[in-house]
């Protein structure tokens, strides 16, 4: 008879089973298929549920009521084992309360502590912090407003007050020997925007038989010339670029007196004011009037015309001119009329001496007072006409950084004589653009001579001119600064441009053949104009100094001919 099964204890733990492969050897005694079903079962139930414990939320899983502990009840495998438990127990309490997420304070609380008697100082304490400091950086910018310097106001300034003008007395002659007309004219306008000019002065273009009013008419182009429509074309492509023009309205240019005879006044002037609403009315920006020295009653009629100009727009221009170099004769031009320029021969008397230049300047413009001055050596001619070729890089200097308008001829940016070309009028000499501008000849052609040749030379006057005019139109204190005399040399010429809290510019014109210092050290500049121990150097006329050099005045010391373009900071 088989034995009977041992009996399940229900009392204590039971010694718990082997593992399987503590007796996967040869000849182990393997459990009967019922038992093992049946403690498979139990165990696996009880491994699933260790699991699930293990895995759940430490905050899920079951508490113990007497320590509040979690416990994880774990019956390990085997058939006879029942009842071994594991417990987890935590730390203590202060790990379970760190774990609990902080929710901040509530709107109740929030208000409660806000409203509490520390902290109420402590807000009006630093509101009464924040209006101070704030009320201190206002006095403080009400300080330095106050005290720091006042900027002058700017002048009114028209367009012939920005720059320098430029003159085409003979169409022809400035185009070349195989042109002359207004359409032809057109491609010319981008050389002069080179040229950074604001204006240029064109004709006498009218029709005008020489000495004969009747067949003069002041309103009709010379066909030789062009069309009105031309003319139109011409203005609208000037205007496109920037570039003003104004018409010269000589009445009898061809003849011998451009008044034609003193008899006539009367009918020149009614023709005179005729043509000058016509073409004010048809968009020009300025008319000219060459020889009123000439002109009985000139400034009467100047006076009237001015009028006539202004009323179309206080931004039209009315220029005359003189040969006349004598000063009073010019002032009784310019006491009659308001915003006229006035060209005149005047400067062509300078001797060509430093203290000269600087009387006959000082002397112009104390005389003048408050009119706008203009300056040229003459009212139509070439500088090369009334200057030595060594002085003309000096002149076109002068002209440019004097206060005032300079006023060129066609030709002046390169140094055109008017004699230097072989059986060429001595009035109208040809532009020379390029070699095809010089006559049929067999002698050598000077390429430097030309604006092709010299747009290629740094250091061509044709660069110089171009690199003062764009620097007379850019800086305020020679655009209008105030003009300042400085002692120097019996053959030099020294003077300060400078206009409010700009940088100052200082001119020094050595008129000598020998080189000489400045000897400025002397000098005494008006109170608010002190000259520094040095300045920067922005141009000299001749080669050799490098731009941007810093040069003590104590020691200035120019070559013959030379003339410096120095500049310095202002200076509170």
């Amino acid at each position: 008879m088989d034995p009977e099964p041992p009996e399940t204890s229900t009392g204590g733990a039971s010694v718990p089973r082997q593992p399987p492969s503590d007796h996967s050897g040869p000849g182990a005694q393997g459990p009967s298929a019922g038992g093992d079903s049946g403690t498979m079962n139990q165990d696996t139930e009880v491994d699933m549920k260790e699991v699930e414990l293990n895995e759940m939320e430490p905050e899920k899983q079951p508490m113990n009521a007497a320590s509040g502990a979690a416990v994880a009840v774990v019956v390990a495998g085997g058939t006879e084992k029942n009842g071994l438990v594991k417990v987890k127990v935590a730390d203590d309490e202060a790990e379970a309360a760190a774990a609990a997420k902080f929710t901040g304070l509530s709107k109740e609380e929030l208000l409660k502590v806000a409203g509490s008697p520390g902290w109420v100082r402590t807000r009006w304490a630093l509101l009464l912090l924040f209006w101070l400091g704030w009320l201190g950086m206002l006095a403080g910018a009400v300080v330095i407003i106050v005290r720091a310097p006042r900027c002058r106001e700017l002048p009114a300034q028209s367009w012939w007050h920005k720059g320098a003008l430029y003159r085409i007395g003979d169409l022809r002659a400035f185009q070349g020997r195989d042109a002359g007309d207004l359409a032809s004219l057109k491609g010319r306008l981008d050389y002069l925007s080179t040229l950074k000019v604001k204006g240029f002065v064109l004709g006498p273009i009218h029709k005008n038989q020489k000495d004969d009013l009747e067949g003069t008419n002041l309103e009709e182009i010379d066909p030789t010339f062009g069309s009105k429509e031309d003319f139109d074309s011409l203005l609208q492509s000037a205007k496109k670029k920037s570039i003003r023009v104004i018409l010269d309205l000589t009445p009898n240019y061809k003849g011998q007196n451009s008044w034609f005879r003193f008899t006539q006044i009367g009918s020149v002037a009614t023709k005179m004011k005729e043509a000058l609403s016509f073409w004010l009315q048809a968009g020009v920006d300025g008319i000219q009037v060459r020889d009123v020295g000439n002109l009985t009653g000139a400034s009467s009629f100047l006076a009237e015309w001015q009028n006539i100009t202004k009323s179309f727009s206080e931004d039209r221009l009315l220029i005359a001119g003189t040969d006349s170099s004598d000063l009073q004769q010019i002032l009784s031009l310019l006491e009659s009329t308001k915003d006229l320029l006035l060209t005149s021969s005047y400067l062509s008397d300078s001797r060509f001496t430093g203290n000269h230049t600087g009387f006959l300047v000082t002397q112009y413009l104390n005389a003048t007072g408050s009119h706008w001055c203009s300056w040229s050596v003459s009212q139509a001619g070439l500088l090369t006409s009334f200057v030595p070729l060594q002085l003309l890089r000096l002149y076109q200097l002068l002209l440019f950084t004097l206060p005032g308008t300079p006023v060129f001829s066609y030709g002046d940016e390169i140094g055109l004589e008017e004699a230097a070309l072989p059986g060429q009028p001595v009035k109208a000499p040809v532009m020379l653009w390029d070699e095809s501008s010089f006559p049929n000849t067999s002698g050598p052609v000077d390429v430097n001579m030309t604006v092709k040749g010299q747009s290629k030379d740094p250091g061509s006057i044709l660069s110089l001119f171009r690199w003062l005019s764009d620097l007379r139109g850019k800086e305020r204190s020679l655009l209008h600064g105030d003009f300042h005399v400085l002692s120097s040399g019996p053959d030099l010429f020294s003077y300060i441009r400078q206009w409010d809290q700009n940088e100052r510019f200082l001119i020094v014109l050595n008129f000598g053949d020998v080189g000489q210092p400045a000897r400025l050290g002397a000098s005494r500049p008006p109170a608010g104009t002190g000259l520094p121990a040095s300045v920067n150097l922005l141009l000299s006329t001749q080669p050799g100094r490098k731009e941007g050099t810093s040069l003590e005045l104590e020691h200035l010391y120019l070559g013959p001919h030379e003339g410096l373009l120095l500049r310095f900071p202002y200076v509170a």
